[in-house]
């Protein structure tokens, strides 16, 4: 797969920043036969090497979970089939206003979006998280979202290159 190709079908791995995939290309560490978990370490390294601002606008792109986005239908593909796989399509108005609150408390806390790789959990197990998180450190919390981060890569890895 050309350079090109790779951004296209890779670039959106890590949410609207295909500078990832970019770099990754020009780096010469993706190397075939493409598997989702070495896309991921050449992904990564890229992500990891990346300045805290540039991380920092990646973990802005991302949307809050059951967010405005989502009510106006404009998260990305996947953001959507994610948020929709835990159930958080299907908040009762008392859960969609507990997310709303915890939405903003934690982008005033933090100032970037609580992320979480959703894929396996349910909107309870979401919520208990959000709870639990909302009380960590600024530094403790950018390390946890960016390895969450992390992990969303992968699963949207694993889907683009299914049958691993």
């Amino acid at each position: 797969m050309d350079g090109k190709a790779f951004v296209e079908t890779f670039g959106g791995v890590f949410e609207h920043s295909p500078f990832i995939a970019e770099r990754a290309v020009a780096a010469g560490t993706i190397v075939e036969p493409l598997t989702a978990e070495g896309v991921h370490r050449a992904l990564v390294a890229v992500f990891r090497a990346a300045t805290p601002q540039e991380r920092l606008g990646i973990l802005n792109a991302h949307p809050d979970l059951a967010g405005r986005l989502a009510i106006a239908g404009e998260l990305t593909e996947d953001s959507r089939n994610e948020q929709a796989g835990a159930g958080l399509d299907r908040l009762s108005p008392a859960e969609h206003a507990r997310f709303t609150e915890l939405n903003t408390a934690y982008v005033e806390k933090f100032g970037f979006p609580f992320i979480i790789a959703v894929k396996g959990l349910n909107k309870d197990d979401i919520l208990a998280a959000f709870e639990r998180r909302i009380g960590n450190s600024r530094e403790e919390e950018f390390a946890t979202a960016c390895a969450q981060v992390e992990r969303i890569a992968l699963l949207r890895l694993k889907s683009l290159l299914a049958g691993e």
